[in-house]
């Protein structure tokens, strides 16, 4: 049965273009074509944070969530996969993009698959997205692809870097079309620990007039 989905792709690139939303757009477009062999249709949205950086220091300092990044979340919330890629500055993932995870909702991306990917002018930075981005996916509990996708300048020339990239696009297509994000939701949901004021309301199930809240918030056991 032929099914809809939706692919979000998150660019922490400066300029435009870029070779990180290049990069991104590639494993976009091999998603959509091997979804296409399945006879699955993949419409794909884009987040440009360069056009968010504003609201996302805002959020940083305030937790005052402006219009353009509110609309960024609602597109990640009803996102059925994500690719997520940042250039890398000082051995790092770039300021713009972390700022951007960190200022979500930690329940937000539960059990989403994601591809990472990341560039920069040397190969000296190829471990970042190991070393570093995957530890944040991890925190937010999405499910990151086994392949991890990074650039440098000479690796463009390079068909290593197309087997990657059809490799981290079959990946996400296998568990984006398995509904493995979907069954965590209908029937493990409860599972996970939620923090007050997230999850969408889901979280207030919570019994908040039991003692343990009770002595939380200050007042007494009955």
């Amino acid at each position: 049965m032929s099914q809809n989905f939706q692919l979000v792709v998150v660019s922490a690139g400066t300029s435009d273009p870029s070779s990180t939303r290049l990069l991104a757009d590639r494993v976009a477009g091999r998603v959509t074509t091997l979804a296409g062999k399945r006879s699955q249709t993949v419409g794909t949205s884009v987040i440009e944070l360069r056009e968010l950086a504003s609201e996302i220091a805002n959020a940083l300092v305030s937790n005052h969530i402006g219009p353009k990044l509110q609309k960024a979340i609602t597109t990640l919330q009803h996102a059925d996969a994500i690719i997520a890629s940042t250039p890398v500055y000082k051995a790092g993932a770039s300021g713009l993009f972390t700022s951007f995870f960190q200022v979500l909702d930690n329940d937000l991306l539960i059990a989403k698959p994601v591809v990472l990917a990341a560039t920069a002018g040397t190969a000296r930075h190829a471990l970042v997205v190991d070393d570093q981005m995957r530890g944040l996916f991890a925190y937010l509990r999405t499910v990151v692809v086994p392949t991890s996708l990074f650039a440098a300048t000479e690796d463009w020339q390079d068909n290593g870097l197309n087997k990657r990239i059809d490799r981290a696009a079959l990946e996400l297509v296998a568990l984006m079309t398995s509904g493995f994000e979907k069954t965590v939701r209908d029937e493990s949901w409860g599972s996970y620990q939620h923090e007050f004021g997230s999850a969408g309301g889901t979280e207030l199930t919570i019994d908040l007039d039991s003692d343990l809240m009770r002595l939380a918030a200050g007042g007494a056991a009955s």
